[in-house]
């Protein structure tokens, strides 16, 4: 590796992010276009920029590691990231953006007629946001400290400020045009090294143990039944539960332009995991010494200089770099942008000015959890959030959508069952770590915590005797009902 070719990289994103970050500036004056770019982003660019925030570092880094890992097991996350957005087509993308919100707490407001319900939701969408920055200005840090011996604390407030700067400069209409930049710098930043390392590796021999390489336990064979369905259901809903992700559907010109947003950003998120994949499989052949955790996450820039050794495997390396930054990047600002808007909405006064310092506000609380914790397993971590969504947000929203009987009591107590029982379980395990016949349900506990969340909403529904708002019908109306023409 060249450090100093890598960080050249790594400033080009960062200039490339400042120089788009100020013409959306110029561009963005009112409070829509800081909280939903005023509802005028069409298909392919909502699409680009929603799979460039949803892109992050558990997948540019993580998933080729838990690939490298975990053999076939580590496809399951992939498979679930993608197919999370088919229930999002299906169920909430056109009726979230009918409704008319700005935030998911605007939703659940708007649903419920709930001051309560609204703040509580309000809680779970900053600790939702919060978890998953966490792990992208963890991967800045790892990344630096690769490819440059750079402190990890370097990347983390690099990338914190400088999303904190994009954000609040230019809201959600700036956001989206860097985010859209980035999908594909990053899809990029993969798929060229992909295809140089597949087409070196296949041009000669190259002596490896098959069984070594792809043994029976990493595969199917090897899979636990309750630990590979409970971590498939946590993916599958829990992209419904991340509100950087439904946020971008309020940022449509109407529910059918929301639907086709999502059927484009089906294909590009499986694009790209194809390819981050495909990485994990070539590093199995090439670099098999790298199958150890914690390492594993650097595999990705470790191994075009593998492969290549020269100059042409540090060009490589830094475009991977300059990649890595994106995703980083890209996925804090959408976290950012989100989470700003509940803030100055439920704290401040709702205008621009608030929102800027909410968005300096959600930057600096991740960084400072960053900078006090060790990184651990960028994809584990990312899971870890999927469980805390699904658990949280996505049975409510689901219910908010389709039930009419549901009440803003059970609303919250549903919100506050699911989350603190996902919490308890995932910390339990991380603290005591296997404890007999229940391990597996504490490491993953989403099979077992959404239906309790999804149950207790609904029953405590039915038992709340002020039943559902008045104007319930009414709402339902509105979202379901299709636009013309």
């Amino acid at each position: 590796m060249n450090a100093v070719l890598d960080l050249v990289g790594v400033a080009l994103v960062v200039v490339a992010t400042l120089l788009i970050g100020v013409y959306g500036l110029r561009i963005s004056r009112t409070t829509g276009d800081f909280f939903v770019a005023s509802r005028t982003v069409r298909p392919v660019w909502n699409a680009s920029a929603i799979s460039g925030e949803y892109l992050s570092a558990g997948t540019f880094l993580g998933l080729s590691g838990l690939v490298l890992l975990d053999g076939a097991r580590g496809f399951w996350f992939p498979i679930g990231y993608a197919a999370g957005y088919l229930l999002v087509l299906a169920f909430v993308a056109a009726p979230l953006r009918r409704s008319g919100a700005y935030t998911i707490p605007d939703f659940i407001e708007a649903r419920l007629e709930s001051g309560a319900a609204r703040r509580v939701t309000s809680i779970a969408v900053l600790i939702i946001g919060w978890l998953y920055i966490v792990p992208q200005l963890h991967g800045a840090g790892i990344t630096l400290l690769v490819v440059a011996g750079v402190p990890e604390w370097v990347g983390a407030v690099t990338v914190a400020v400088l999303v904190a700067a994009a954000v609040a400069a230019g809201g959600m209409r700036a956001i989206t045009y860097v985010q859209a930049f980035q999908y594909w710098l990053k899809l990029t930043a993969l798929l060229v090294p992909v295809v140089c390392i597949a087409f070196a590796l296949s041009g000669g021999p190259h002596d490896f143990d098959p069984a070594l390489v792809f043994p029976a336990e990493a595969g199917p064979s090897g899979f636990d039944a309750y630990e590979t369905a409970s971590l498939l259901l946590a993916l599958l809903l829990g992209t419904m539960g991340l509100p950087h992700v439904l946020v971008r559907f309020y940022t449509s010109p109407t529910g059918v332009s929301a639907r086709r947003t999502t059927v484009i950003v089906i294909v590009m998120v499986s694009a790209f995991y194809a390819v981050s994949s495909t990485m994990g499989l070539l590093a199995r052949i090439a670099a098999p010494d790298l199958a150890v955790p914690g390492i594993a996450d650097t595999v990705v820039l470790l191994l075009p200089s593998r492969v290549f050794p020269g100059v042409f495997g540090e060009l490589l390396t830094a475009l991977i770099v300059a990649g890595a930054f994106a995703a980083f990047l890209a996925t804090s600002a959408g976290l950012v942008v989100s989470l700003a808007g509940v803030i100055s909405q439920d704290v401040f006064s709702g205008s621009v000015r608030s929102f800027r310092l909410s968005a300096v506000l959600c930057a600096l609380v991740p960084l400072a959890v960053a900078l006090l914790t060790a990184p651990a397993g960028l994809g584990s971590s990312v899971g870890v959030v999927f469980v805390v969504a699904a658990s949280t947000l996505s049975p409510v929203v689901l219910l908010g959508v389709w039930r009419r009987g549901l009440t803003a009591r059970g609303a919250v107590a549903g919100m506050l069952s699911g989350g603190l029982a996902a919490g308890l379980a995932l910390l339990v395990h991380a603290v005591i770590g296997g404890v007999g016949v229940a391990a597996p349900y504490l490491a993953q506990p989403a099979a077992w915590t959404i239906p309790l969340a999804a149950a207790v909403t609904v029953v405590m529904s039915l038992l709340d005797p002020r039943g559902p708002s008045p104007r319930t019908e009414r709402f339902l109306a509105r979202v379901h009902t299709p636009e013309r023409g």
